[in-house]
């Protein structure tokens, strides 16, 4: 397959595959059986483009590899002075092996197996760089403070007393040096910033190329001028809006309920516009430019479509094998996390975290502005959190997978919140697939969220989402869930056809409305899709992630 792209032939051939049998309504799979549903058949016709199901085939680190790259051990955090006693803070030794590998140009710093006790935050801000454990069992870094403590108290750009980092930073940051330096920066003068990929006032880029119009779900555009688009480079794909929300109409899928949605006081969501995408360049052929992820949306000329460049992006840098145990507290009142938070990747493209575990932290796992990557054997555990995963400021294929959220192990202070696998501010074509959610929910903290999908997941429903009104639509278009198993039966945000245009809702068991119940956010026909509903792990293919994934291949 060229570039990744897939071909008819191809999925004809890959759908056979996965899903053998579907002409009589039945799958292929052993002894349990099975059912495809319509909607399946439909996507392998028109993969790229289905008009509920988003094309996630290629999401995560490395167009979702299954192996991640080993560089070389370049350091031992020992060599530089880490004791793993328990006692001795050993975070500047650490960030000292971490910054050795850097200046090197890249490559793996070890952490043998014990319990490194850290006073400060782990950063990792070169490209190429992954810090690495002897698994998740065997080696533990205790923290000890948090980040109000160490970088200082990080309000809200939005007003109010909120404290930012309820949903930012983490005591393990990957983030390139300057753009962690702009941002610490900026919260140390509290000059509360942006965090993605134009700095933090937005204007850090500049314009490398316009692109011609183009549809949702092509590979290749054409642009006015290729000089300086070369493969492998990462491009940022800018799109405005125009006076009438034109393009945030498209993002929900158009047509009358849309475009009667009363977008100009949704203050909050219009300043996550414009919309930024981060691509490779996969060829460049003349001004024809083929990249390596299919176009999340139509390009228009309303909206002013370009390329242009960005704050230098971390690339290949990860974090695998260790436990971040932080010193137990109680939860802070909602929104007033101090900054207990785990790991977060920020302004990355290629990263990943892989046999991660974090306990007792506020936030859990975080991806702000962090685009390709991959979540994989994470484990969220200890008092409790408010956002176990958070995936925010637009981020952008993305997977999580074998994740878990443990049950607390203490009770739930009074006036805390637990939210649960969280995506929100124009993100889209994220993946969670493969968990366990013993707490939480699909949370939304709207902002318009978009082409997102949750697959093969058991969750005990209990969380709540989150979202100030002028933030907009709790969903886009184009969300689906497969094959969702929910334990105590409540339907918020797991059964969707009522509540999310053009999404799609297939092998959910039964469930029933109670605690918090939202409405639609858009008037008349949502041309949702509802399939195999009261079921339990009979939708065939089981894991729409996978089997996306065998299709691209």
């Amino acid at each position: 397959m060229d570039s990744g792209r897939i071909t008819r032939r191809s999925v004809l051939a890959g759908a056979t595959a996965v899903a053998v049998g579907a002409a009589t309504g039945r799958a292929e799979a052993g002894a349990e059986g099975g059912e495809v549903p319509s909607i399946w058949r439909e996507f392998t016709r028109t993969p790229v483009t289905h008009p509920q199901i988003p094309y996630i085939g290629r999401a995560g680190c490395h167009g979702g590899a299954s192996r991640f790259p080993c560089p070389r051990t370049v350091a031992d955090v020992t060599d530089y002075g880490a004791v793993p006693d328990g006692t001795t803070d050993c975070a500047s030794a650490i960030n000292r092996a971490i910054a050795a590998a850097g200046r090197a140009g890249g490559g793996t710093v070890t952490i043998p197996p014990g319990t490194f006790r850290i006073d400060g935050l782990i950063r990792i801000g070169d490209s190429n760089v992954v810090l690495r454990g002897a698994g998740s069992g065997r080696t533990t870094l205790y923290a000890t403070r948090n980040l109000t403590e160490l970088i200082g108290a990080y309000g809200s750009r939005y007003g109010g007393d909120k404290s930012s980092w309820s949903w930012a930073g983490g005591l393990v940051w990957l983030a390139p040096q300057a753009r962690w330096d702009s941002l610490t920066a900026a919260i140390k003068a509290r000059a509360w910033p942006f965090e993605g990929w134009t700095g933090n006032t937005r204007d850090e880029w500049t314009t490398l190329t316009a692109v011609e119009p183009a549809r949702q779900g092509s590979w290749t555009v054409t642009v006015a001028d290729a000089r300086g688009l070369r493969p492998g480079r990462l491009l940022l794909l800018r799109l405005a809006d125009d006076s009438a929300h034109t393009l945030l109409q498209h993002m929900a899928g158009g047509g009358p309920g849309p475009a009667s949605y009363l977008w100009d006081d949704k203050t909050k969501l219009l300043s996550y516009v414009p919309y930024e995408w981060p691509v490779r360049v996969a060829r460049v052929d003349g001004r024809r430019v083929t990249l390596e992820r299919p176009l999340p949306l139509d390009l228009r000329p309303e909206w002013n479509p370009q390329f242009t460049t960005h704050v230098p992006e971390l690339t290949g840098s990860a974090v695998e094998g260790l436990t971040l145990d932080v010193m137990e507290t109680p939860m802070s009142p909602h929104l007033l996390d101090k900054g207990y938070n785990g790991v977060v990747l920020q302004c990355a493209y290629d990263c990943w975290v892989d046999d991660v575990t974090v306990r007792n932290v506020d936030n859990g796992f975080g991806l702000v502005a962090a685009s390709a990557c991959t979540l994989r054997r994470t484990r969220v555990g200890g008092r409790g959190s408010h956002h176990p995963y958070f995936c925010r400021e637009g981020s952008h294929d993305n997977l999580i997978e074998d994740f878990t959220i443990e049950q607390r192990t203490v009770p739930a202070p009074p006036g805390t919140q637990l939210h649960g696998i969280n995506v929100e501010g124009l993100s889209s074509h994220n993946v969670w697939s493969r968990g366990e959610m013993e707490m939480g929910t699909f949370d939304s903290h709207r902002g318009l969220p978009f082409a997102n999908v949750r697959t093969d997941i058991t969750v005990n429903n209990n969380g709540r989402h989150g979202g100030d009104a002028n933030a907009g639509p709790l969903l886009g278009a184009r969300f689906t869930h497969w094959n969702i198993r929910v334990t105590n039966g409540r339907a918020g945000l797991m059964k969707i056809d009522g509540l999310a245009p053009y999404s799609a809702t297939v092998g959910l068991n039964t469930v029933t409305e109670f605690d918090q119940i939202d409405v639609p956010d858009f008037t008349g026909d949502l041309h949702s899709r509802l399939e195999l509903y009261g079921t339990t792990d009979v939708v065939r293919p089981r894991n729409l992630h996978d089997a996306q994934r065998a299709l691209s291949r």
